[in-house]
Parts: structure tokens; C-alpha cells; sequence
């Protein structure tokens, strides 16, 4: 059964700082690339990260220069390091992986999704 559980969320001061972290199993992820999303209440889902097991990455305008994701032993953890958060970035983060090799930017090119995390950021 694969399954992908998030942790590291939290409340935080706006400008501090979070780590998410992703940790999947049930498979060889070595082939997939491994994404972070985001939805705010009342919003829909969007795209926030993604790492492609080559080392290559993608960020949202949103985020750029702010977060930071990167890929651990066996490309089958994915971190998010979020800094000079925003109350904007209040959302439920979800980590998210697809076997598309060139960028997937949409929750409907994803194979696989764990069960989110909350971020609160308050002003």
C-alpha cells in the first residue's frame, strides 16, 4: 500500500520559519518527482514545489527565494523549508507524487497524495 505522511506543520509568527516533511512508502520512488501543495480555506488547491529525482526543482512565484524543497536518501522523503512566512501562506500543505517527467503543475497529474498538514501563520 503506498501511503506519503506529512508532519511538521504548526503555528508560526509571520517572517519565522517551518520544515515539512513528506515520507513515502509502498514503492520505489526513485522515478517520480515529489511536489508540495497548499489549500487555503475556500480555495482551491495549488501548486506550490516540486523536485524531479534528478535534483531539478520548481518553485510557485508565490514562494520563490522563500522556500526551498529538496529530496532525502532513496528520493523517498521530500522537505519543505519555508521561510519569511507570510499569513498568506496559511494553508493545509500536501505532499504529492506523479510519474510525469516534465512539470506537473495540476492536483490531477498526481498518482499519490498524503493527508495534508496545517500551517497557520499569524500576523
Amino acid at each position: 500500500q503506498v501511503r506519503l505522511v506529512e508532519s511538521g506543520g504548526g503555528l508560526v509568527q509571520a517572517g519565522g520559519s517551518l520544515r515539512l516533511s513528506c515520507v513515502a512508502s509502498g514503492r520505489t520512488f526513485s522515478g517520480y518527482a515529489m511536489s508540495w501543495f497548499r489549500q487555503a480555506p475556500g480555495k482551491e488547491r495549488e501548486f506550490v514545489a516540486t523536485s524531479w529525482s534528478g535534483g531539478s526543482t520548481f518553485y510557485a512565484d508565490s514562494v520563490k527565494g522563500r522556500f526551498t524543497i529538496s529530496r532525502g536518501d532513496a528520493r523517498k522523503t521530500v522537505y519543505l523549508q519555508m521561510n519569511s512566512l507570510k499569513p498568506e501562506d496559511t494553508a493545509v500543505y500536501y505532499c504529492a507524487a506523479t510519474d510525469r517527467h516534465t512539470l506537473a503543475s495540476r492536483s490531477y497529474e498526481y498518482d499519490y497524495w498524503g493527508q495534508g498538514t496545517q500551517v497557520t501563520v499569524s500576523s
